[in-house]
């Protein structure tokens, strides 16, 4: 190839390299700045430009001190190397191999510093990429509780041993690729003097040396962070989880033999080399190190001690080990706490239902499932296709001076439900920019009412009292493309009559949009050229995205994990979003682990609340666990972002709420690990599970709800989670756990048990008994043939007095395809007997009535036999009815 062809082609290829470097720096660079702004937009500049700190800062020093191991040793190798010079005798290869050295010998940068910081970044990434938990090292405090085995506080678990993990694995491997280098040079070396009869200087076996040393300490480091990894051992979860009698009486004396016998094998080794005296020694502990080592990682001393001692005696062996693993779980999973409560219901009560505080409790039942009043919401209030209810979320209100559990919902906007020829970039873009209002509705309601409505209509309309100063929904639960707003188009407010108000956002959402830079940015970002060609934004105008909250959230703070169901709030500024977020660790020693789709922990807290601004968007996080390390680590990394508590509008604050992703965790935990003592634990005799309920065919799992009650103290209603659990395997019931709401027994855990030895209906029974009830299924069948089908509701399960009461909703749904659930009757059950009225007073009656009359026809057939009275017949018993 000629000269020019050649350079032509270097040429060509160099402009292409060029231009894809510059796009993806360009595109990096966009990104980048685009993400700042949006920061910056919510008051989280400086927290951006903390987080991008950080980052670079720990992969800047990590990769700086892997360099230095890598350029400190070539620069001392290269003191002992070159020390001859060429000679013209010597053979092509000979003197290839001399130059090199002399590279080193006369400290050239073009070698070994190049080459440390090529060796220094490919050490250093796998630890840049955890950077976080580098701050968390250095940043976690002190939990101020203790493991159970090495009396450790819990905080080195949680912070320090996984990145001494990492750590000590990175740093093998350097000094496992120094050692290959430097054997190699001073291989090379040794060669090229011995054919001028020369020896390797002896500070090069120094050298060598120290390094067989260091690598030496580094695996002991990790045989002694073996000794903690035995506190996650999962050898006996199907009973307990972490270390029993054979990790701690076996493994943990043969970790420790083997550290002792490699230590010593690693002053042997080096003794022998300097001195040439000792042999026998290194071989000694060379030969003690491998059977430690074997025995160390062979199942065969562990299987003959489990076989032989363990499993003959295995609870007495265990027991301490199951308690450890018992206390260590309970903690872990914030339930050390817990009250618990016995409950004995009366099977056939004398004073039923004379609760005071009845028609209180009545008041405030959820009748109505959220799933059904979803699509209430949608047929009756929805009034435009391009509007959609969020999922519908319960709260409290305090309605006529009287507090309401309510349920309600927010009318966001979606864009997908426009029409076909609306769907143009001005519509989506600039005109339908934000959803409008909320609807709000009891909790409880009667059979054949029509629905109250505590708040409704665009715009929104109360005889309750509520208003909402700017209803405006510009960040929700929904599927948003950006938006600009405000602009000259004019956006969409609400439907008026036959015509359309319109509104300009005056929020404080999203990046301003004034600038011609911008729009070009943006459109660059967005891949939409009509950002920078439309005429229709002003000076005011701003860019919204990342509207939809859990996006906006997990973007800001992608270490939490997010409870699923962030709820709406209703106040009279704006409608705000609370989402429920958490801590979470794997690394809780002797805690069992729970596993969901998001990954395996065995620690969490509810730690911080989120409140997003339906409006401007804005985003606040409030601390509500001062004791857990991890919030408090990260209050230490970004000062300012998170605030106290106490700081919450107290609208706010007194709409907050335990969250249902938690408590349905910790029951999943404390169905099994209720039973603290050791030997009941290991029976496994009192397993629970959350109680089971029946859809047709379908068995699924009752989830906590909300209700309000006067279960935690009898003076007072609290706004609670309730959580039935049946024995497992079984239907009926065996205890009640709720989770207060409200100050002062937020997060208040009590449990309900009941007697082991009753037999306590479960929703399963009582459903069994319903479907028997003939009046019940006659009114069933005759709905079914007039066009209608019948929907059962979730079944409420409510203590009264020393009375289990069940509530089930009965609904009924139009064949047609327009179909509007409407709730028609309610079933009421104290266990034996089922009544079904049109509102839960009724039914409060007439089962008490019921059962007024079972309580004397019982007395009356038990009652002394009157002078020549008949006995009665041999075999009669009670009669219960249905």
């Amino acid at each position: 190839m000629n000269a020019w062809k050649r350079w032509l082609l270097i040429l060509g290829a160099g402009i292409v390299g060029l231009n894809i470097i510059l796009l993806a720096a360009s595109f990096f660079s966009v990104n980048l700045l685009v993400d700042f702004w949006w920061f910056d937009s919510l008051g989280y500049g400086f927290y951006f430009l903390q987080r991008l700190f950080y980052r670079y800062v720990v992969l800047i020093l990590v990769t700086l001190f892997f360099f230095l191991v890598f350029f400190l040793n070539f620069w001392v190798a290269s003191r002992y190397l070159g020390t001859t010079e060429s000679s013209s005798e010597d053979n092509k290869s000979d003197r290839v191999n001399k130059d090199l050295l002399q590279m080193f010998r006369t400290g050239s940068m073009r070698v070994y510093s190049p080459l440390s910081v090529l060796l220094g970044i490919l050490v250093a990434w796998p630890l840049f990429e955890q950077w976080e938990k580098f701050l968390l090292y250095i940043f976690g405090p002190s939990m101020g509780v203790k493991d159970p085995v090495f009396s450790k506080d819990i905080s080195y678990y949680l912070f320090s041993y996984p990145i001494y993990t990492l750590i000590q694995r990175r740093l093998l491997l350097a000094f496992f690729l120094l050692l290959a280098a430097m054997l190699l040079l001073y291989w090379l070396e040794k060669r090229l003097l011995s054919q001028q009869d020369q020896n390797i200087p002896a500070g090069a076996k120094r050298h060598l040396s120290i390094l067989i040393l260091i690598i030496f300490f580094i695996e002991i480091w990790h045989y002694a962070l073996q000794a903690y990894g035995l506190l996650y051992s999962s050898n006996h979860q199907t009973l307990f989880f972490g270390p029993g009698f054979v990790e701690m009486w076996i493994t943990f004396p043969l970790i420790c033999q083997t550290f002792i016998f490699l230590m010593g094998t690693a002053f042997s080794l080096i003794f022998f080399i300097h001195k040439h005296k000792g042999l026998k020694v290194l071989i000694a502990f060379a030969v003690l190190f491998l059977l430690s080592f074997g025995a160390r990682y062979s199942p065969f001393l562990p299987n003959l001690v489990e076989k032989y001692i363990v499993k003959p005696n295995e609870i007495s062996r265990e027991k301490p080990f199951i308690i450890r693993n018992i206390e260590s779980t309970l903690a872990a999973y914030n339930l050390t706490d817990v009250e618990t409560r016995d409950f004995s219901p009366e099977r056939v009560p004398t004073n039923l239902l004379d609760s005071p505080t009845i028609k209180a409790e009545l008041r405030n039942i959820p009748v109505w499932d959220g799933e059904l009043l979803e699509d209430v919401y949608n047929q009756l209030q929805k009034l435009r296709t391009y509007y959609d209810f969020a999922p519908v979320d319960v709260g409290r209100y305090t309605v006529n001076n009287n507090y309401q559990q309510v349920f309600l919902a927010a009318r966001e906007l979606d864009q997908k439900q426009l029409p076909e020829g609306a769907r143009n970039w001005v519509n989506q873009h600039l005109t339908y920019t934000h959803g409008y209002g909320a609807v709000m509705t009891p909790a409880s309601q009667g059979g054949d009412e029509p629905l109250t409505w505590f708040l409704h209509g665009i715009p929104p309309i109360s005889d309750y009292g509520f208003s909402i100063e700017q209803p405006g929904i510009y960040h929700g639960l929904g599927t948003y493309n950006y938006s600009i707003a405000p602009n000259d188009a004019g956006e969409f407010d609400y439907p008026k009559g036959n015509t359309n108000a319109l509104t300009n956002y005056t929020g404080t959402g999203g990046v301003p949009l004034a600038s011609i830079f911008k729009k070009l940015l943006f459109s660059y970002y967005f891949m939409d050229r009509d950002i920078f060609f439309t005429t229709k934004t002003n000076r005011n105008s701003r860019i919204l995205f990342r509207q939809n909250i859990v996006e906006r959230i997990k973007t800001l703070t992608p270490y939490f994990l997010l409870d699923k169901d962030p709820y709406l709030v209703v106040t009279k500024k704006n409608l705000f979003w609370i989402q429920d977020a958490y801590v979470t660790s794997s690394m809780y020693p002797y805690a069992a682990p729970y596993s969901t789709i998001d990954g395996q922990f065995n620690y969490i807290r509810n730690s911080v609340k989120i409140v997003v601004d339906a409006y401007n968007g804005t985003v606040d996080y409030y601390v509500f666990d001062l004791k857990d390390p991890i919030i408090q680590a990260y209050r230490y990394i970004y000062p300012g972002v998170f605030k106290s508590k106490e700081s919450m509008p107290s609208d706010l604050l007194q709409q907050t709420r335990y969250p249902r992703d938690l408590f349905d965790i910790q029951m999943s935990i404390y169905a099994k690990y209720q039973q603290r003592d050791p030997e009941v634990f290991y029976q496994q005799e009192d397993m629970w599970e959350p109680a089971k309920t029946y859809q047709g065919k379908e068995v699924s799992s009752i989830k906590p709800y909300y209700l309000t009650l006067d279960l935690i103290d009898p003076k007072r209603f609290d706004f609670l989670l309730l959580a039935p659990m049946s024995p497992k395997g079984r239907d009926n019931l065996r205890a009640l756990a709720l989770a207060g709401c409200d100050p002062p027994y937020y997060g208040k855990i009590i449990v309900y048990n009941f007697p082991k030895g009753e037999l306590i209906y479960g929703p399963p029974q009582i459903s069994a008994l319903i479907n028997q009830d003939t009046t019940i299924a006659q009114q069933f069948t005759l709905w079914d043939q007039i066009g209608s089908r019948v929907a059962l509701g979730k079944m409420i399960i409510l203590p009264v007095g020393k009375v289990i009461i069940y509530i089930q909703p009965v609904y009924l749904k139009a064949s047609a395809e327009l179909k509007i659930p409407e709730l028609k009757r309610l079933i009421m059950s104290q266990g034996q007997i089922v009544v079904m009225e049109r509102s839960l007073e009724d039914a409060y009656a007439k089962l008490q009535e019921r059962i007024k009359a079972e309580i004397e026809r019982v007395d009356t057939r038990f009652a002394p036999l009157m002078p020549g009275a008949p006995p009665p017949e041999e075999g009669l018993s009670p009669h219960v009815e249905q």
